[in-house]
């Protein structure tokens, strides 16, 4: 261990925080009103910008075409309810928390759950990149330096989230608990206020923008353009409807009775969002605000230096005029939720991960919790997968936004499809009338919700395909031969495993023979030469490399001196390489016994700092690597721990054990996590 190691090792626990026993996993399970933050973030900050995406298509065809964002509103609400109404009937038939992959894998099939689990990871990856990039937008309305580096915002807004579920779900659920509901409160006083003075007060506001002209691309649509219109509106304002699925990949985090609370905070969630969606678009309909791509080119009359600000925000500035308070605190607590909405993700790709690598589709690592009973790997995975989407697409919400959605759309698809088919499978087997009534209520729910969520689909494939939407396809497809190859490498290695285990007559080999590698008589050397003998083999020799005459000379005459009562073999290496005479000579004593089994003693130094280990072990760790590859061979490691090593182990020592835990013994190292 070193003294970086330490330094890393301290910033890690002033991050994280202390790690947590296995046995306290039950302390972090949630309570509906932390569960309600912490999977319903995303959805219910999406209202932030779906409003004003459904704006940014409608103002196409100019500024007629805006009256019909409130019906476009009330289409993405419908949906909103069937699929609130649908996800309650899953979390009640699966509560393992597998979710969608879950339900599409049992009902349909391992291709189908296995799209669904390509479709939904990389939807999260796209919800923390189009979060951080709406939550820079929107603080960029009030901040003009957030608005100049949007791209340092939105990096540094992912990597916070990250370190903040690092430190646990309950933790995080706590952080979230405050700007999720600030955010809800806040959107809710503003609108009622806003509607108060409209149509109780009769006051005439009007928005930054409604004195702006609105140059339309195009003004003489034909009826056809026009529905398509519609429904590339009706597609961008369905993204209010991510994060849906997220309480049923987490049901496993709530608190008894798990599956009542999940269905219970998804009711929740959904009458917020519906309340919060139009809302906002029947107001900023009401002030005459206008939002488009580009408000050089499509706006007249606008002053010098003009910044467009979201509509939530021109909302909030017009609502709130005469009370710049009000409107600071609007953009700030948007801001957060917004960037705090990607924690939905932060907890459903872990999750999805850990269940998919359980099945062997995902790598191992995904599997295990880290220190604070997270699932560090997938945390970590996720942000950077965010990140680097935020970087191709310069951190645009209309760009990402294209590529949204359609995972989404996805797993919903086939989830209610593969609920069809499990209710319809209990059927027949189910006898008692009053439970089959309840049954074929629930396939009415979700076959309502397969065929709207399939249409959407359709829809938004049709309107996005070409605007970015290919590239999510395309990353699916990917992802979904990716986990089926690390599926097909696993089940080989079982199959290896499994036969090599049947064909093991269980015959002893028929002799040890030890070899010791010998580079000078120090302690370590000769330690290793004791623990070889301690092992009892038929044949033990020491071995050693000439790469230098003059010191091979010197080390020869050492060893008949210390009388060692073996003799020390000399290898020949005219290239003055180490590693391939060893492995030659350990093939041909293979090769003169290959029944013999071959145990190489490596002696090496345990240091403390890190530069110690750039100057020792690396012809050590070259001669590990090459030997683990030569079958019969084992190779043994003799440990030699220099006195830096015991200061370092000390210290980790005292770090690694909780406050107040003094039992001693065994401690998990975290290395597979990190």
């Amino acid at each position: 261990m070193s003294g970086l190691t330490t330094a890393t090792t301290a910033a890690k626990r002033l991050l994280l925080g202390r790690p947590f026993r296995s046995d306290h996993l039950g302390s972090q399970l949630l309570p509906k009103r932390i569960a309600l933050p912490v999977f319903a973030s995303d959805a219910m900050s999406s209202v932030a910008y779906a409003p004003q995406e459904i704006f940014l298509v409608l103002s196409v065809a100019g500024i007629s075409a805006y009256s019909f964002a409130p019906w476009v509103g009330l289409a993405v609400a419908a949906v909103m309810i069937v699929v609130v109404a649908s996800y309650r009937q899953n979390v009640h038939a699966y509560p393992s928390g597998g979710g969608d992959y879950e339900v599409a894998t049992v009902n349909l099939g391992p291709n189908a759950g296995l799209t669904v689990g390509a479709a939904l990871l990389v939807d999260y990856v796209l919800t923390v990149a189009v979060s951080v990039a709406a939550a820079a937008e929107n603080i960029g309305s009030a901040v003009p330096f957030v608005h100049d580096h949007k791209m340092l915002f939105c990096l540094l807004g992912i990597a916070l989230v990250a370190a903040v579920n690092l430190r646990g779900v309950k933790e995080s659920g706590l952080l979230m608990a405050i700007p999720t509901y600030a955010f809800i409160a806040g959107v809710l006083v503003m609108l009622t206020w806003g509607f108060v003075q409209l149509f109780v007060l009769g006051r005439d506001l009007a928005a930054p923008t409604a004195n702006y002209e609105l140059i339309a691309e195009q003004t003489q649509l034909t009826a056809v353009a026009m529905v398509f219109l519609l429904a590339r509106a009706f597609s961008s304002g369905c993204a209010a409807l991510t994060g849906v699925e997220a309480i049923s990949n987490g049901v496993p985090a709530f608190q008894k009775p798990k599956s009542r609370n999940a269905a219970t905070t998804l009711l929740m969630l959904g009458a917020f969002s519906i309340t919060l969606l139009l809302g906002i678009v029947v107001l900023a309909q009401r002030l005459h605000a206008k939002y488009v791509l580009n408000p050089q080119t499509e706006l007249a009359g606008l002053p010098a230096g003009y910044q467009q600000k979201s509509v939530l925000a021109q909302l909030a500035e017009t609502v709130f005029a005469g009370f710049p308070p009000g409107f600071y605190l609007i953009a700030v607590v948007t801001a957060m939720i917004l960037l705090l909405a990607a924690n939905t993700a932060f907890n459903g790709f872990p999750v999805l991960g850990s269940v998919l690598a359980q099945d062997r589709y995902l790598p191992r690592q995904l599997l295990t919790r880290g220190d604070r009973l997270a699932f560090s790997n997938g945390i970590v995975f996720l942000a950077l997968a965010a990140m680097g989407f935020v970087i191709a697409f310069g951190g645009e919400v209309t760009s990402l936004i294209q590529l949204y959605i359609v995972g989404v759309f996805v797993s919903f698809t086939l989830s209610q499809t593969g609920m069809v088919r499990h209710w319809t499978r209990l059927l027949t087997t189910e006898t008692d009338p009053e439970a089959r009534s309840r049954m074929r209520r629930s396939r009415l729910v979700n076959a309502v919700g397969m065929v709207m969520t399939g249409t959407v689909l359709v829809v938004v494939l049709l309107t996005k395909f070409l605007e970015g939407a290919w590239i999510a396809i395309l990353t699916m497809a990917l992802l979904l031969v990716m986990m089926k190859m690390i599926n097909r490498h696993y089940r080989s290695v079982a199959e290896e495993l499994e036969t090599a285990a049947v064909d093991d007559d269980g015959v002893l080999p028929s002799r040890t023979h030890s070899i010791v590698l010998v580079a000078s008589l120090q302690l370590p050397t000769l330690r290793a030469l004791r623990y070889a003998r301690a092992t009892r083999p038929d044949i033990l020799e020491a071995v050693t490399v000439n790469v230098d005459e003059r010191a091979t000379r010197v080390l020869v005459a050492d060893w008949e001196a210390r009388a060692t009562g073996m003799p020390l073999k000399v290898i020949a290496s005219p290239y003055r390489d180490v590693t391939r005479p060893v492995i030659n000579y350990v093939r041909r004593t293979r090769r003169d016994a290959p029944r013999d089994v071959v145990t190489v003693f490596i002696p090496e130094y345990v240091v403390g700092h890190w530069w110690e280990q750039i100057l020792h072990n690396q012809s050590a760790l070259r001669l590990k690597t090459r030997l683990l590859f030569e079958p019969g061979v084992m190779v043994t490691s003799v440990p030699w721990q220099l006195a830096s090593s015991s200061r370092a182990a000390e210290r980790v020592d005292a770090d690694f054990v909780a406050p107040g835990d003094t039992r001693r013994g065994f401690v998990r190292n975290d290395r597979g996590d990190r």
